[in-house]
């Protein structure tokens, strides 16, 4: 076996698959494009769907990839097993219709074994098939050099999760040897495919052949396809010989850094091993997404991120490491994976001012989550009680982001311990919460021929002309091809040159008509891409029918397109503002380009404030009063790249790209339709900004007329605002506003001082009506449309006036109801209190809530509840001493 390193393994593989005709794909971004059935990019073929489903055909049917993924439903396991990964790498070989079985096995057996790339010792190499597929049985025993002793019949080898594409697939195993399980031991999973760290899986090859029905039938596919997937982690550690994968060279070196970090040995650390190996692989996770344009928050990506963030520095602590310290490990892991993830390089600066926000974020809130277990700690200690309960423990983890060892710890130190079953049952609670509502991955759809056949040659000539005279290659309706599409019909038509622009990049379709002649005879309302390439034209058809073969006229509704030219000449400017004012971490996350408005999202880890907005907008504004020139051009990627143009994820780019340039400020590779002079757009202006999701900001924004339109009606309501207040300068209307909100205060100040003046006269009243249950006195008082300041300071006068033992006051306000619930010291000996009493009296209106042994209030949605409530008070007080 030769010594190898994981940069040369890696380059090896996408080296010996390029020779075999394959199209060496680059790894996409972490975070999926248009694809919702996706947290992350979890697999090699995950970014390839589009290819494997028929949507689009891609460049050449044969495909290769080093694919970053990441998978996170098995966080607890990582760094307790040997192979157990947030973020991974997936090597991969595709075939879309082209190669089948015998190529995929014959290329996987020659990578692995000859002595040109890995050399590994057939003898070491074991496989597994599904046991009904007995082509795959025959080609494995034909493979020269293959012991046809090692071939395991498997009954679970079969790639199925739905309907959909399936097949059988075929799996290698790499012998580690009886050091790693020895046979005499008389293991069951003892075996290739097993339960066992001997045989370790390093190749899976899936043959999709068959489509899954509705009705569990299999029907076999018109196109098969081969899917395969190599973890590089598995086989570095196979091929470096190393117990497990965190000893290789794809973790070594952030370990090391460890070790200097926390003045510990990994050698020597025993248990705390398992320490060493959560940081290395969490901070590795959390590089790349935060490289990509995740980040941390509370929800979805953001809040995987956080959790591994705040595991590294729970495991840190557990090393002594009490500091900051995770962006030190950021430049460890641009030299290890740079070279090839290029991102890494130009982002680490940035992810390494997310990781220290975030971590001191997070040393914050341990100091939040102290407070809260202090008060927990006092309530139990009032009770005598000694055990903490998993609820509570729970509700610290995952509101406070405070660990269960944390809480152990606090625990033990006033002599407590901690339910830790009731802490596990909760997690395991949250953990099937989210396994059902995890999106399970879509099936991918079902070939369609149709549109695949369909490889006419087709030119867009909508950049220099919006009507052109064209020539129907292929008519669609109801996904058959036809020679004619009828009048009062409905149908998909592609021509061999079009002016019409489909719909991509965030740019939505062209609008317009089809003449024949004179006369409009369809209306064009989306123009979508098929599968090869060309244009589909969806057409309603009018007077006379459309006739494969025949010419037509293309018009393009040219109001249609300018205003949306000028929509998306303004996204770029204001792409270019973000990144100028907030930085370059500012990454578009999904666009919309039509003729009414723009939308841009993009990523950033908090609210862009009025002053950064009016920046962006001032940024905007002064190219457009610029009268730049707005320059496309077409030229070879690599040139586009070495001027700066900027790419966007997701995105596929051939070898020759377009390119958009605007004063050489805003370079962007972009195939939509732009004004040619900024001064064209008129005005950008800017209507909102909010928060959409885990780190991804929405700006909406107008030009041109529309944005006219809105400053007009802005201008009309300020009139009418000027006019109700009977102000006669705009420069008065804040000075206007200011007095009215103080007189407000003021009169609100003095109705609230009123109210509490006439509280106090009629508490003589009010605490008359002194009622008895088990040997405690109790008052009931209800209060309309009275706020709960009032009364807690009807309960001051009752603590004062020691009218009774136990208060409880009901304010009826209208659609909804306020609680207050008192208790004094013999109460709460007796056993009654406040918050004990407050929650099955506010389920009486509808609502919930808690406090203190002497104090507790609670909201609720149901007044009409009221009178029960009120009723039940002395039962409630009687069902608790």
């Amino acid at each position: 076996m030769k010594q190898l390193s994981s940069r040369e393994i890696r380059s090896m593989f996408l080296d010996f698959f390029e020779q075999k005709s394959h199209l060496v794909m680059p790894s996409a971004s972490l975070i999926p494009v248009n694809d919702p059935t996706l947290l992350w990019i979890n697999s090699g073929v995950a970014t390839l769907k589009k290819y494997f489903d028929g949507t689009e055909v891609p460049e050449k049917p044969r495909l290769t990839n080093a694919q970053k993924s990441i998978r996170t439903n098995d966080i607890e396991n990582v760094g307790y097993t040997a192979r157990h990964h947030t973020l991974f790498e997936m090597l991969g070989n595709f075939s879309i219709g082209d190669y089948f079985k015998e190529d995929a096995i014959h290329f996987a057996w020659e990578f692995l074994t000859s002595e040109e790339w890995l050399a590994l010792d057939p003898e070491l190499l074991y496989v597994t098939y599904y046991t009904e597929d007995q082509e795959t049985k025959q080609i494995w025993e034909q493979v020269p050099g293959f012991n046809k002793e090692h071939l395991v019949a498997e009954e679970g080898n079969f790639w199925d999760i739905g309907a959909g594409p399936c097949g059988p697939n075929t799996e290698i195993f790499y012998d580690r040897g009886e050091a790693y399980c020895d046979l005499a031991e008389g293991d069951p999973e003892n075996y290739p495919g097993g339960e066992n760290e001997r045989w370790l899986e390093i190749w899976n090859l899936v043959f999709s052949q068959f489509n899954h029905m509705p009705d569990d039938t299999y029907e076999p596919l018109p196109h098969k396809n081969v899917d395969t997937g190599m973890g590089l982690e598995r086989l570095v550690s196979v091929i470096q010989d190393t117990p497990t994968n965190f000893e290789t060279d794809l973790f070594m070196p952030i370990i090391k850094t460890i070790e200097t970090l926390s003045n510990r040995s990994y050698a020597d650390a025993g248990e705390l091993q398992v320490s060493f190996k959560v940081i290395a692989d969490h901070i590795r996770a959390v590089t790349f997404a935060i490289s990509d344009g995740a980040l941390p928050s509370n929800e979805g990506r953001g809040y995987i991120i956080r959790r591994l963030i705040r595991r590294s520095v729970m495991h840190g602590r557990r090393l002594g490491i009490d500091r900051l310290f995770l962006s030190e490990l950021v430049p460890v892991i641009v030299e290890v994976m740079g070279s090839y993830y290029t991102e890494l390089e130009d982002n680490h600066a940035f992810v390494e001012q997310v990781l220290r926000q975030e971590e001191e974020r997070f040393h914050e809130r341990i100091e939040e989550g102290e407070i809260q277990l202090q008060s927990v700690i006092e309530e139990l200690q009032a009770e005598n009680e000694t055990v903490i309960p998993g609820e509570k423990a729970f509700i610290l983890y995952d509101t406070f982001g405070f660990p269960y060892e944390l809480t152990e710890e606090f625990a033990k130190e006033h002599h407590l311990t901690v339910d830790r079953a009731g802490f596990d049952a909760q997690m395991e609670a949250q953990r099937e919460r989210a396994r059902s509502a995890r999106s399970k991955e879509d099936s991918m759809s079902v070939q369609s021929d149709v549109l695949q056949q369909i490889d006419s040659e087709f030119e867009f000539v909508g950049y220099q002309q919006l009507n052109a005279d064209a020539t129907i290659m292929a008519i669609v309706q109801d996904d058959q091809l036809m020679d004619r599409l009828n009048p009062g019909h409905t149908g998909w038509v592609i021509f061999n040159r079009s002016p019409f622009y489909a719909e991509m990049g965030g740019q939505i379709a062209d609008q317009g008509e089809v003449y024949d002649g004179n006369e409009i005879i369809g209306q064009v309302s989306d123009v979508q891409k098929a599968p090869n390439g060309q244009y589909m034209h969806r057409i309603e058809v009018s007077e006379l029918p459309l006739v494969k073969g025949q010419s037509y006229t293309l018009q393009v509704d040219a109001k249609y397109r300018h205003a949306t030219n000028k929509n998306h000449t303004a996204t770029h400017l204001l792409h270019r503002g973000l990144k100028k004012v907030l930085g370059e971490h500012a990454n578009q996350a999904g666009s919309y380009v039509g003729p009414d408005r723009l939308r841009f999202d993009f990523s950033h880890f908090g609210k862009v404030t009025d002053d950064e907005l009016n920046q962006i907008e001032a940024y905007v504004n002064q190219m457009v009063n610029q009268s730049v020139d707005v320059v496309t051009d077409v030229m070879p990627i690599e040139e586009a790249k070495a001027m700066g143009a900027m790419a966007l994820f997701g995105e596929k780019y051939g070898d020759v790209v377009r390119v958009v340039n605007i004063a050489n400020d805003s370079i962007e590779l972009c195939g939509g339709t732009h004004v040619s002079n900024t001064n064209d757009i008129g005005t950008v202006k800017v209507i909102s900004e909010s928060g959409i999701g885990a780190g991804i900001r929405r700006i909406e924004a107008l030009t041109g007329q529309a944005a006219i339109e809105y400053y007009q009606n802005q201008s009309e309501l300020l009139e009418q605002i000027q006019e109700e207040l009977k102000v006669q300068q705009e420069d008065q209307l804040l000075a206007r506003i200011h007095q009215l909100q103080t007189e407000l205060k003021e009169a609100e100040s003095k109705v609230e001082s009123l109210t509490r003046k006439m509280m106090q006269q009629e508490s003589e009243t009010l605490f008359q009506q002194v009622e008895e249950v088990a040997d405690l006195t109790y008052l009931t008082i209800k209060l309309d449309n009275q706020s709960v300041d009032v009364m807690r300071s009807l309960g001051d006068e009752w603590r004062q006036r020691k009218a009774s033992d136990i208060l409880v006051i009901v304010s009826d306000q209208g659609d909804k109801a306020n609680l207050l619930v008192l208790a004094d010291n013999k109460a709460i000996e007796k056993g009654i209190k406040a918050g004990d009493l407050v929650k099955p009296l506010a389920k009486l209106i509808g609502g919930g809530g808690g406090g203190r042994p002497d104090m507790a209030q609670a909201g609720g949605k149901n007044p009409a509840g009221i009178p029960t409530l009120l009723d039940q008070v002395g039962a409630q007080i009687q069902s608790l001493v």
